[in-house]
């Protein structure tokens, strides 16, 4: 309903709005009790795509959580959407990776494939700078909320090289099959980790299960973890989810090709 609209809060502490609901998450304690020591990884970079309705600054503290030694080379990137009308939300003029035109999402949802399209392409062009700067395309990693999901699986299952993995988090199959037949064999190599809450009433969890068949069909992997309880929003163990499935995919420098 229209009254149900939330705009997004300018803070960037704790809290971000999406889609009208809260993604809260707690920043770790961590204490270093050494110095990091150099490690063999080779640089990365992880693009961050939110979720409608609010703004990549908001999402910032996300990357703190990332304490690792892996990610003492890592390039994070937090984009925000053009502020565009959204049918969705009647027309309200709001950030935004492409117009959609029903909430709550499900699996049946319509998709409005030529603004996917155009999202892609944007998306791409930032992949493809920072791959012009000497970063290997496997230690790319491509990560989104709800929107922004449903936008990082399009951009990976479009991206004509392997990527190092995109992370879709309470998102959805944003275009219809016939897409399939664009997807490169290269790209079938990306991996994809999706997670996606149980009791999300926005993006119905029927929709996130809808993707692992829909990638199986495409030849991808996709790693499916299911949250009980979790509303349309992101925790803590996601996030420490995220950040060991990264490890696991990071490539060393020495194994470049």
């Amino acid at each position: 309903m229209k009254s149900g609209l939330i705009f997004p809060s300018k803070s960037i502490a704790l809290f971000a709005v999406t889609f009208g609901i809260t993604i809260s998450f707690v920043l770790f304690n961590h204490q270093n009790s050494s110095p990091i020591k150099p490690d063999p990884m080779a640089r990365s970079f992880v693009l961050w795509l939110h979720g409608l309705g609010d703004s990549g600054p908001a999402n910032e503290p996300i990357k703190t959580l990332f304490t690792s030694p892996e990610f003492r080379n890592t390039k994070w990137s937090f984009p925000s959407a053009p502020s565009n009308p959204v049918t969705c939300n009647y027309g309200a003029v709001m950030p935004s990776w492409f117009d959609f035109h029903e909430l709550p999402v499900t699996a049946d949802t319509p998709s409005n494939e030529s603004d996917v399209l155009k999202a892609v392409q944007n998306v791409h062009a930032m992949i493809d700078k920072e791959i012009s700067t000497g970063i290997d395309p496997k230690n790319v990693f491509l990560c989104g909320f709800s929107q922004g999901g449903a936008l990082t699986l399009a951009s990976v299952l479009l991206y004509p090289k392997t990527l190092g993995g995109g992370a879709v988090f309470s998102g959805w199959v944003p275009f219809n099959s016939s897409i399939l037949e664009r997807v490169t064999p290269e790209a079938k190599k990306t991996p994809i980790l999706w997670s996606h809450g149980m009791a999300d009433r926005t993006v119905l969890f029927e929709a996130g299960q809808a993707g692992p068949p829909f990638l199986e069909n495409a030849g991808l992997s996709c790693e499916f973890k299911a949250y009980p309880g979790l509303a349309h929003s992101i925790n803590n163990e996601e996030l420490r989810s995220l950040e060991s499935w990264i490890k696991s995919h990071l490539q060393s420098s020495s194994s470049r090709s």
